[in-house]
């Protein structure tokens, strides 16, 4: 099973990125998420390897929506993080990226993956509606309500971040 061995070592960290994303931010349960998710493409592997980055992000963006369920089934209560920083220095991308990750956090698990899905892992509208079982006009318009959404979280300039 070298090219699932290859598999893992070439895209674990995009995936994991994805997943880290899908999970409002919150890296363990990214890592859990794709850890259970690569276990599960081992079995599969030879039904799959023609696709495994398609079922791969298939797979997180169910995972990551069954871990909201579960938790809207038994609320955690958050952590007091504090006021977000608002200074203006080199560090300020830091500061950016931490802001669209929690505005991210605060979207809707559907309109959450097809963000990230579309602008984060750079697929088209046809390839997220495969990917997430659901129409191109269904993606069009998760998309448009979630960037308005996050301008009115964290801003337009915040939105252009590289």
């Amino acid at each position: 099973m070298q090219d699932f061995e290859d598999f893992v070592a070439l895209r674990s960290q995009a995936l994991l990125r994805t997943a880290y994303l899908l999970c409002g931010g919150d890296k363990g349960a990214a890592e859990d998420i794709l850890q259970d998710v690569l276990m599960g493409m081992y079995g599969k592997w030879r039904r799959i390897k023609t696709s495994p980055e398609a079922y791969a992000r298939t797979a997180l963006a169910n995972a990551a929506a069954n871990r909201w369920r579960r938790r809207a089934r038994r609320p955690e209560a958050p952590l007091d993080l504090g006021a977000v920083p608002t200074s203006r220095g080199h560090e300020q991308q830091v500061v950016d990226a931490d802001s669209v990750v929690r505005a991210l956090a605060e979207l809707p698990k559907k309109m959450r993956a097809v963000l990230v899905l579309r602008f984060f892992d750079d697929l088209s509208e046809a390839e997220t509606a495969r990917t997430l079982g659901c129409g191109i006009g269904t993606v069009k318009s998760q998309t448009s309500r979630g960037l308005a959404r996050m301008r009115e979280l964290i801003g337009e300039q915040v939105l252009t971040w590289n």
